[in-house]
């Protein structure tokens, strides 16, 4: 199957403005163009954080990696992220069963939430400096669920083993310092600095011998059934036995998803102000439409986000900005009035939404040997956790119990 010589992914402005990650500039990890033609085992194209952790299982395994990327290592989508380390997915669990059925969308949760103990375990295996955190997670009542609909999700949860549970007003008091009458709480969350994540996966896969080519343009796909072959706009090959493709928001004209919509989300970052947080520094979430989600940072910074919408343009998207970052700090003053909220830094980005709040993730129908990541959802670093995962066993022909649930519809 090939692609025909046009850029074989869509092109966007991933992301506008500066991240607080990137505060003191953009990161360093080395790569180069692709100047030959090539044959590995496994190619990957895209150099986020799902590139980085698949091209992590895949090297884990013996497998011989080549990277491409158009832009460079870090440089795409993965600087935007807010990083909340959640197993909790864009639908709750109650609305999931209705949507999946019971045991399917247990299984989601449940997978969900052994990706973010696969990440701890992974960031302490590389002892990656990446700012990483545990956290517990409060969810709030919102309008998508009121404090009666809180305590079913709570009971539907614990019913099933999930580390949750409902607090009422006097611990949420004592947890948050939010007057509201309830809210769900979490554990076995976390959070990171994504950009030092990424880079550290990066830096790690490298000294293992995974070779990164950026900036590199694949402009064609040849797939078949001995192997892949990819074609670069100045014209090299690269031939490998599996190629995958994470290349988030830049779709892979191959894939053709039903129901799959880019979202525009806004986020901000105050100064440094440790003295005004919250006792337990837990990540703080709204069950609402448009939602809010905040969090801290080690030097005691407050990163809210939210307010998103469907992404049409990002001209629209930028012009937004200014407004956006007004809703969210008029939601911050009136949840956490003791903070100043004026923000040190603002930034909006692009991210993936599907019907049921679940990425997609496995073989790409119609093209032999191909694999795709679409990271949906508000759960793009855990969901790139069970990518790494599942697309390891796919390509050493083991079964994954889970494939079926994020497969890519035909």
């Amino acid at each position: 199957m090939s692609n025909g010589h046009a850029m074989a992914t869509l092109q966007r402005d991933l992301r506008t403005g500066t991240p607080v990650w990137l505060r003191r500039g953009g990161v360093r990890v080395a790569s180069m163009p692709l100047a030959a033609n090539l044959k590995v085992d496994v190619v990957v194209v895209g150099a986020g954080v799902s590139g980085a952790l698949v091209a992590d299982a895949l090297r884990r395994a013996g497998k011989s990696v080549a990277v491409l990327d158009r832009r460079g290592p870090v440089m795409g989508s993965t600087p935007a992220s807010t990083a909340l380390l959640q197993f909790d997915i864009d639908q709750p669990l109650i609305h999931l069963k209705r949507k999946l059925g019971r045991e399917r969308a247990v299984r989601a949760y449940w997978r969900s939430a052994t990706a973010v103990d696969f990440l701890r375990g992974r960031i302490a295996d590389l002892g990656l400096r990446c700012a990483f955190r545990e956290r517990q997670s409060v969810y709030l009542p919102g309008n998508v669920l009121n404090v009666k609909e809180l305590k079913r999700e709570a009971a539907a949860r614990k019913e099933v083993g999930l580390r949750s549970r409902f607090i009422d007003a006097g611990e949420l008091r004592a947890l948050t310092g939010i007057e509201r009458p309830g809210a769900l709480l979490s554990s076995g969350a976390g959070e990171v600095d994504p950009v030092a994540l990424v880079a550290g996966l990066w830096r790690s896969a490298q000294s293992r011998g995974v070779r990164i080519y950026a900036p590199t343009e694949v402009v064609d796909i040849d797939a078949g059934r001995a192997g892949v072959t990819l074609t670069t706009a100045d014209g090299h090959e690269v031939r490998a036995r599996h190629a995958v493709f994470a290349t988030g928001y830049e779709l892979v004209k191959l894939v053709k998803p039903r129901r799959y919509k880019a979202i525009s989300t806004w986020a901000m970052a105050t100064a440094p102000q440790p003295e005004r947080l919250w006792p337990s520094r837990c990540l703080i979430w709204e069950a609402a439409d448009p939602y809010l989600y905040i969090r801290t940072t080690p030097a005691g910074r407050v990163i809210a986000g939210g307010e998103d919408e469907a992404f049409s343009d990002e001209a629209r998207r930028d012009a937004l900005i200014p407004a956006k970052i007004n809703a969210i700090r008029r939601k911050l003053d009136r949840l956490l009035p003791g903070l100043d909220t004026r923000p040190e830094f603002t930034w909006a980005g692009c991210f993936g939404d599907s019907a049921t709040g679940l990425p997609a993730i496995g073989a790409i129908p119609g093209a032999t040997r191909c694999f795709a990541v679409l990271g949906y959802g508000g759960n793009g670093i855990t969901f790139s956790a069970i990518a790494a995962q599942v697309i390891q066993r796919a390509i050493l022909g083991l079964p994954d119990p889970d494939a079926d649930l994020f497969a890519l519809p035909a």
